[in-house]
């Protein structure tokens, strides 16, 4: 290490004694290189956690929602930065770089297999937690919102302003803007308009030079890149400018639940045929999980329908009566309310405040694992039937599916668009979750959701079998987290979440970060 000038020397040696370092650790030049560059003391107490700072714990697990990761063998960054403004992000970047850190970029937490804040090799955290603003423009239908703010933070700040804006992004309020829109996106508004990375028009990104873009100066394949490209791949996005969309004051919410007794498998098979047909105003979507039979101390499957419709209820009715009577759809099945609340319904909280919103911690955190498929042929009631009755084994007590239609506005836009490629031709996407509270029933209920996901081979999209990046499956292939990843290796997951879109990825990360600095085990490698 150099020499430090006398007049710094008193001033490192508050900041690191702040954090309970000493520069004798291993991150001792990156602790010195990062607290110069930032060379405010107060602000440096509030910007770096060591693994010696009593906040090191609860600031790490504020925004861990898989507790798989978050075990005593889980590994630790040497660091947390929780940058306050622009020039934390840009000095983080460069002494990450230049002292041999990875750097995972975290938005939420909400990373499925955690490798927005975990590592196999020495890494730091560059958290953006504080980088949550919301700034609704209602005449223009715009807004602004930072990468470190939730959904339920941008849904809020929409809400407040007006009844009859929303915008299509997911129904998990605590998710990370950053990350959500790294991965494109989908929601309950999503037949009508899409996914929220179509809405992006423009951002605000540092890049591995810590360079400060907008749209303009990153240029057109960045900006495509970015908007669904993956995080952690292409520089860290501070800030997203979306696109409003227009929604009704009133709309409806409904749910209809059918169990094995009840002819689940039967409806479900109509379902696919019609569900990617109906109007756009309507989406819908079956949740299937394990439930306690009328027979006591007996186990059924339910396959809970549930919709929202951006209209009225009386309109609502005909339609499904008319559509797709075997739902049995009655008024007593529905709920009129806003836009807002509907988000709230489908998240499973309560309607009667959206305050609710705001709170990122309402939600339980437990250990999960997570797979997808894109289906574009319906099953047939043989394999409905098998698929559901995987969910009566033992290991499936705490698992769930969650099928959305598509269709509609997805059918519209070209699978080139942006990086996130199922569009035309998908019926529904399957996303499987399968969640444990005792570690020690790990293994086995990871088993039971990749045998579920082997049963569903014959009926998913195929060449390649299509996944969705914002629910990240490294099952399906890694990158080397040291040294050199070929496209070849990469291609083995790279062409199940991007397709061909894989190939131009690829090429613009070799173009805007040759020496592959922003990494992670599926991350867009350079060439």
């Amino acid at each position: 290490m150099k020499f430090l000038q006398l007049s710094v020397l008193p001033f490192l040696i508050v900041i690191l004694s702040l954090n309970g370092a000493t520069l004798a650790h291993p991150y001792g030049d990156f602790l010195h290189c990062l607290s110069l560059r930032i060379s405010n003391s107060s602000t440096i107490s509030k910007v770096i956690y060591t693994q010696n700072n009593p906040s090191y714990s609860s600031v790490l697990n504020a925004s861990i929602h898989n507790a798989r990761f978050s075990t005593p063998t889980s590994p630790k960054p040497y660091a947390i930065i929780t940058p306050r403004k622009t020039s934390h992000v840009q000095s983080t970047i460069y002494c990450s770089k230049n002292h041999g850190f990875q750097l995972r970029i975290r938005s939420g937490g909400h990373d499925v297999e955690g490798v927005s804040y975990v590592s196999q090799v020495p890494f730091v955290i560059l958290d953006l937690v504080n980088f949550r603003e919301v700034k609704v423009d209602t005449e223009n239908e715009v807004a602004w919102v930072q990468s470190g703010a939730t959904t339920g933070e941008l849904y809020y700040g929409i809400a407040s302003k007006t009844q009859t804006l929303g915008f299509p992004a997911g129904i998990c309020h605590t998710i990370g803007i950053g990350g959500h829109l790294s991965g494109g996106g989908f929601g309950i508004l999503g037949r009508k308009y899409g996914l929220a990375v179509d809405h992006v028009i423009d951002a605000k990104l540092v890049d591995a030079n810590g360079r400060v873009l907008r749209r303009k100066s990153m240029g057109e394949d960045l900006f495509w890149a970015i908007r669904g490209g993956g995080g952690n791949t292409f520089g860290v996005v501070l800030a997203w400018k979306v696109k409003l969309v227009p929604v009704p004051p009133v709309v409806t919410v409904f749910t209809v639940n059918k169990n094995l007794e009840q002819n689940a498998t039967k409806i479900f098979h109509r379902w696919q045929y019609i569900a990617h047909k109906l109007p756009k105003d309507l989406f819908t979507t079956v949740w299937v999980m394990k439930v306690n039979s009328s027979q006591v101390g007996k186990k059924t499957v339910q396959a809970g329908f549930r919709g929202m419709f951006l209209g009225g209820v009386d309109e609502l009715l005909p339609l499904i009566q008319h559509e797709f009577p075997e739902l049995g759809l009655a008024k007593e099945n529905c709920t009129q309310m806003s836009w807002v609340q509907s988000i709230l319904y489908f998240g499973g909280l309560p309607i009667q405040t959206v305050d609710i919103l705001l709170n990122r911690h309402a939600l339980p955190v437990s250990s999960l694992k997570a797979k997808t498929d894109f289906v574009r042929e319906p099953m047939s009631e043989t394999g409905i039937e098998g698929f559901m009755n995987m969910f009566l084994e033992e290991e499936a007590d705490f698992a769930i599916t969650m099928i959305e239609a598509f269709g509609g506005r997805m059918d519209e836009i070209r699978e080139n668009e942006l990086p996130y490629p199922h569009r035309a031709g998908i019926l529904f996407e399957s996303s499987y979750f399968v969640q444990w509270t005792n570690e020690a029933d790990a293994g086995l209920c990871i088993n039971w959701i990749r045998r579920l996901y082997s049963y569903m081979a014959s009926y998913a999209s195929k060449s390649p079998r299509e996944a969705y990046y914002n629910y990240k499956d490294l099952d399906l292939g890694t990158n080397n987290i040291i040294g050199y990843t070929s496209y070849e290796q990469a291609s083995v997951w790279g062409l199940k979440y991007f397709k061909n879109n894989f190939k131009r990825l690829v090429q613009i990360k070799t173009k805007v970060d040759p020496m592959n600095f922003f990494r992670n085990e599926q991350s867009i490698p350079p060439l």
